[in-house]
């Protein structure tokens, strides 16, 4: 076989199942979770069939599980466990073999730069849970995770979710730059651990807690360099297979609308018309379909805002004046009113009831 017919074997046989649902991930980086919970001393099977899934749930790649499900099912491992870096552990060697022909086709790219941005704009074909972003500042590049399913930002356990995604995340740049790449800071969206020196042994590079967003940094400069596993040829082929699944995605425009303001972190002032062209929509077009759907960009942009501040609020100890920063708001005293309208509470008070209940022992913990 010539080596062109390989490649288009490769691309074929790359096809891992259609496009998941919205809320949804594949499971098969989740491929280390029996494990981690066999050396705790916790039957996989019995502990799935306990959280109602079943239990060879991970046994076929191509199943999927909703991101409300996940991060209650990683905090509970966590909890049975005693273990807290629980996220970490289960993601340990996790690369870009697990996450299908999204990860062949980074694998295969030309240059990091080019596999991060595959990465950023293809996920979705397996991923509609959560965004990656891939930011410039300066002289550093920043590689992001956020969840924007719908009542999992927030949720118990998406700080598991987080630290697995950045474990994956650092396994990633290694795969591509080589296995001494190290990022240069690691932030988390979280409460510092009691104790970090497991993160510090995943990462081993300086780590932030309580940031606004989760992400790996590392020297913009990488973004240049040619990838070990470059194949520009199976890269254009895997391109083209990609796109292929993702006409055949069933739309959601919700979910569509909820990605893309998430990819935008959701600072400042939506704008319906940047929305509308950034989903290659019209914006009459875009407005009567929401409005049939009884909401509009701004009643989603409002709902996924409250459902990052309740993560920031609730799992960071960020000063308030810089959450509302970082949503977009000019002011705390803006923002306030904004979280007094969703729940009813000021975020102080909603953080304070939060530590409560985080205070308490954990149901199950044995």
């Amino acid at each position: 076989m010539t080596l062109r017919g390989r490649r288009a074997l490769d691309a074929r046989s790359a096809d891992d199942g259609p496009p998941v649902a919205e809320g949804r991930l594949r499971v098969d980086h989740l491929g280390g979770v029996p494990r981690i919970l066999r050396e705790h001393g916790v039957h996989p099977a019995a502990f799935f069939v306990e959280h109602g899934l079943d239990p060879q749930f991970l046994d076929d790649p191509r199943s999927e599980i909703r991101f409300t499900a996940l991060g209650p099912l990683l905090a509970a491992a966590a909890r049975r466990t005693r273990c807290p870096h629980f996220g970490l552990l289960a993601t340990q060697g996790i690369g870009l073999g697990a996450l299908g022909i999204v990860g062949r086709l980074a694998r295969s790219a030309p240059d990091v730069g080019t596999a991060l941005r595959s990465l950023r704009d293809h996920l979705a074909v397996r991923d509609r849970g959560a965004v990656v972003t891939l930011a410039l500042n300066g002289g550093s590049a920043s590689l992001g995770y956020a969840i924007y399913a719908e009542g999992a930002e927030g949720a118990e356990g998406s700080d598991q979710i987080y630290d697995g995604a950045m474990a994956i995340a650092s396994n990633l740049l290694r795969e591509l730059c080589g296995p001494r790449a190290r990022p240069t800071e690691v932030l988390f969206s979280h409460h510092r651990p009691a104790d970090p020196r497991p993160w510090r042994r995943v990462f081993e590079a300086p780590l932030h807690f309580d940031a606004d967003r989760t992400a790996l940094v590392f020297p913009a400069s990488w973004l240049e360099r040619r990838a070990v596993n470059a194949d520009p040829a199976l890269h254009r082929l895997l391109d083209k297979r990609v796109r292929e699944l993702e006409a055949r995605a069933a739309q959601d425009l919700v979910g569509e609308v909820r990605r893309s303001l998430r990819a935008q972190q959701l600072g400042g002032r939506v704008s319906v018309g940047e929305m509308a062209r950034t989903l290659a929509i019209h914006r009459r077009t875009l407005n009567r379909r929401l409005e049939a759907l009884n909401t509009s960009v701004h009643d989603v942009a409002e709902e996924l805002r409250f459902e990052v501040a309740r993560q920031l609020v609730g799992s960071t100890s960020i000063p308030l004046i810089e959450i509302a920063g970082a949503l977009g708001y000019a002011d705390a005293s803006g923002f306030t009113r904004a979280f007094r309208r969703w729940s009813g509470s000021t975020p102080s008070a909603w953080r304070s009831a939060r530590a409560d209940v985080l205070a308490r022992p954990a149901a199950g913990a044995r």
